[in-house]
């Protein structure tokens, strides 16, 4: 898992963990993955509209990501997404954004890494 890290620290953005995780990404995932510790999303306590969310199919973290982002370009790689937090995203939030899903039984892949990096190089200019 250690090849991971020369490839995620190279992206030309801000690393933070955005898993239900938090903390214990740091403690856990990090080291694993050859990661100092990251920046964690904070995750509200759920709500009535989140039960409502999921029956729409949003992904739970999706609210929470546009508001923590703030407008700024983010990239938000997991295995949970679906068209719905697309659509949702791209309705809600003034920045760019690339909602990139990843197969859960191989992680990130040469496909999702040029992903990213032609995401990066468009929201960066030239």
């Amino acid at each position: 898992m250690t090849r991971s890290r020369p490839r995620l620290a190279a992206l030309p953005c801000e690393l933070v963990w955005a898993t239900t995780w938090m903390e214990d990404a740091n403690e856990c995932v990090a080291p694993r993955l050859g990661l100092p510790p990251l920046p964690v999303v904070t995750w509200p306590e759920p709500s009535d509209v989140d039960v409502l969310d999921a029956w729409d199919g949003l992904h739970g973290k999706t609210r929470t990501l546009v508001g923590w982002a703030a407008g700024r370009p983010f990239a938000w790689v997991d295995d949970e997404l679906t068209d719905a937090d697309r659509a949702w995203v791209s309705a809600h939030h003034r920045g760019h954004a690339l909602l990139h899903r990843v197969d859960p039984g191989r992680g990130l892949g040469e496909a999702d890494y040029a992903a990213l990096a032609d995401w990066l190089r468009q929201v960066s200019g030239p």
